[in-house]
């Protein structure tokens, strides 16, 4: 169990920065992209950018795999899919609430549309 909590800190504290989430999401579009083609859009320096990738490796979230002078990155989905299965426990919880708030938004929007007539 404390590993599985160790695991989830990890994923959410990751994803908790836009710029590892851009990261992300780039991965997520180009499989396989070299640390410089990644640090390329951002106004960060490659150092930056580097340890950025620490901790999304350190979550799980990516691979790296070195070849001669080129480090290339990839996704690793795994712990975004146990954040995921975490999440959905809870999502009864929301889900029920903003059916509520849904059917009490219809209910003021109609009771508007009579005071106008």
């Amino acid at each position: 169990m404390v590993n599985y909590d160790l695991q989830l800190n990890r994923t959410f504290a990751a994803l908790v920065d836009p710029t590892r989430r851009a990261i992300l999401a780039r991965l997520e579009r180009e499989d396989g992209t070299s640390v410089s083609e990644l640090a390329k859009p951002f106004a960060i320096k490659l150092p930056a950018v580097m340890k950025h990738l620490d901790v999304l490796d350190e979550a799980g979230l990516i691979t790296r795999s070195k070849v001669g002078r080129t480090v290339t990155v990839r996704l690793s989905p795994q712990p975004m899919r146990a954040a995921l299965d975490w999440l959905q426990r809870y999502e009864r919880f929301w889900s029920a609430s903003l059916d509520r708030l849904a059917v009490y938004a219809e209910r003021k929007e109609a009771e508007a549309r009579k005071t106008r007539r």
